[in-house]
């Protein structure tokens, strides 16, 4: 416990500008006395402590610089991740302190599990570590009092695996991850650790599939929903940007230049594009990634390809079922996104490129 009393009674002296002297004549002190206290040298008897205090018109927990902590369990919670983000070695005692007092209550272990494992990876320190995996599997038992989102069984296992894996128990770790991949949640770490310390890396290869097709649905559909908020802030440089990047990833994906899935997405990016460059008057540019998208469009339309058979890096391409929410077919899907957008110049220019088709 850290005090600041010989700080605080030069300070307090300080305000009402008074020596040394003036304040051990006001107290009935010695001018050593006031020296040493304010020195560090020596401390006030209580009753003096009393007394300084309602001289200075303060309390006496102020006057010695003792906060009174919160220790609520949410206040608990919050100021041991505050400890965390500035890695304070003081969240390790805070921890311990609050699982003392809440050993029942799900949010304190969950967090005292992050802080060991946090500190524990930091440190490379298995004691730590251990606890960790410990208190994770404590607070799985208490998940019920679980009202975080963000969190559940599979999460909690996501943090116990990569214990395992800092413990060099890489075998556990991948099974861990192997029993609690609902949805392919844990597929990228699965492959990355079955390819990295497997015996036979070949595994990893339907695991890395499955993440990245994951990762590329997820990074579009981001892609997507970062136009629509940029043009709520009307800032069409950063959705410029963005889209330029969503289909330069697209195209690197591609492998043959014939339809299929990712040219139907593509079509669709490239509408997003068009849209874009109209705001910022590129309109040549406009209407040449409209006509772009027009054509990409009718090429899929007429023979369309839902497999992923041209997409690079994916293995078993013919196992993945893909869908798109906008639109069974590419015009469909671009008449759906350019409705979504509501913008008519959009829409008289996209109806315009189907009149030059005919």
């Amino acid at each position: 416990m850290k005090l600041s009393l010989s700080e605080n009674i030069r300070s307090f002296r300080k305000q009402r500008k008074m020596t040394q002297e003036k304040l051990a004549e006001a107290l009935g002190v010695t001018v050593g006395a006031v020296y040493k206290w304010e020195s560090g040298q020596s401390q006030p008897e209580l009753n003096l402590l009393v007394e300084m205090a309602d001289f200075f018109d303060t309390s006496v927990d102020v006057l010695l610089g003792y906060r009174i902590k919160d220790n609520r369990l949410e206040s608990v919670g919050e100021r041991i991740n505050a400890y965390c983000r500035t890695l304070d070695p003081t969240a390790i005692s805070e921890a311990e302190k609050a699982l003392c007092k809440y050993p029942h209550s799900f949010r304190v272990v969950y967090e005292c599990a992050s802080v060991f494992l946090v500190y524990g990876a930091g440190n490379h320190d298995p004691q730590q570590l251990r606890r960790a995996l410990e208190l994770f599997e404590q607070s799985r038992m208490l998940l019920t009092q679980n009202d975080d989102p963000r969190i559940s069984d599979a999460t909690i296992c996501g943090n116990q695996s990569t214990i395992w894996l800092l413990l060099g128990e890489q075998e556990k770790s991948i099974e861990l991850l192997k029993k609690n991949n609902a949805g392919g949640i844990f597929s990228g770490d699965i492959g990355a650790f079955l390819s990295i310390y497997g015996d036979e890396p070949e595994e990893a290869s339907p695991f890395l599939s499955e993440a990245l097709l994951s990762g590329i649905s997820n990074l579009l559909t981001a892609v997507i929903g970062y136009v629509f908020l940029f043009r709520s802030r009307n800032d069409w440089t950063s959705a410029m940007d963005i889209l330029s990047w969503g289909i330069a990833l697209l195209t690197g994906l591609k492998t043959e230049n014939k339809p299929d899935i990712l040219e139907k997405t593509l079509a669709e990016m490239l509408v997003l594009l068009a849209y874009v460059q109209q705001k910022i008057g590129m309109q040549a540019e406009s209407v040449e990634s409209l006509n772009e998208a027009r054509t990409m469009a009718l090429r899929f339309d007429s023979m369309p390809d839902y497999s992923l058979k041209a997409m690079r890096f994916v293995d078993h391409p013919d196992q993945t079922i893909v869908f798109d929410i906008l639109g069974a077919t590419a015009s469909e899907s671009i008449t759906n996104l350019v409705s979504l957008l509501k913008d008519q110049r959009l829409a008289d220019q996209w109806a315009e490129t189907a009149e030059n088709e005919q």
